[in-house]
């Protein structure tokens, strides 16, 4: 028997804690975090309120739990792609097709992580803040490292300071991936990581 699996019976609470998140997270994306309750998520879920309970405190806990597995999850990725490569040039460009991918691929999370928590600064109230400023911050490094060792290697120029860059990079791609949600019809996010780039790189001034 291999110990190091996990047993039945929690295998069992975890997928239906997962149960309970996604049934959650399609209610908020559908009607937003207010607008539903615990016994409508354990409706949706199939399981009793008292179930729901059991995992999560109350509805604030849940959202948290929610928000903060996906981060998680995202920012692992992220780094993954960060490691994938030696080159400087190559770490950037699988940074931001990953994120695009991402994004794409998790809309309702990310709509309802925008909205919800920074739309109204839920961020506070459940706790999420520390949290999601820590996360952002060690991606921010990380991302300043490439810079940092790109300038190194000639890679790149010394225009501003490794952090500044990755701060710059960050809000290129947010930029583009909120014009997306506002216009969908709009060329989508990930059609535009070469854009983001060459803003990046070439810069603005013909010389």
């Amino acid at each position: 028997m291999d110990e190091a699996r996990p047993p039945r019976r929690e295998k069992e609470k975890e997928r239906q804690r997962q149960e309970m998140l996604e049934a959650a997270l399609s209610l908020f994306s559908e009607r937003g975090y207010h607008n539903v309750t615990m016994h409508e998520i354990a409706e949706k879920a199939e399981f009793a309120i008292g179930t729901v309970y059991k995992f999560f405190k109350n509805k604030e806990d849940l959202y948290r739990s929610l928000i903060l597995e996906k981060m998680d999850g995202f920012n692992a990725m992220m780094l993954k792609a960060l490691h994938e490569s030696q080159d400087e040039v190559e770490q950037l460009r699988l940074f931001v097709r990953t994120l695009g991918e991402l994004l794409r691929a998790n809309v309702p999370i990310m709509r309802l992580f925008f909205t919800e928590t920074y739309g109204e600064s839920f961020n506070k109230v459940a706790g999420l803040d520390a949290e999601i400023h820590k996360n952002h911050d060690h991606m921010m490094e990380r991302l300043a490292e490439v810079f940092a060792r790109g300038i190194r290697n000639k890679r790149f120029k010394p225009i501003a300071d490794p952090l500044s860059l990755a701060i710059a990079l960050d809000a290129l791609t947010s930029a583009f991936f909120f014009r997306w949600l506002e216009s969908p019809g709009d060329q989508a996010y990930h059609e535009n990581t070469d854009t983001i780039l060459d803003i990046l790189y070439k810069g603005l001034l013909d010389e």
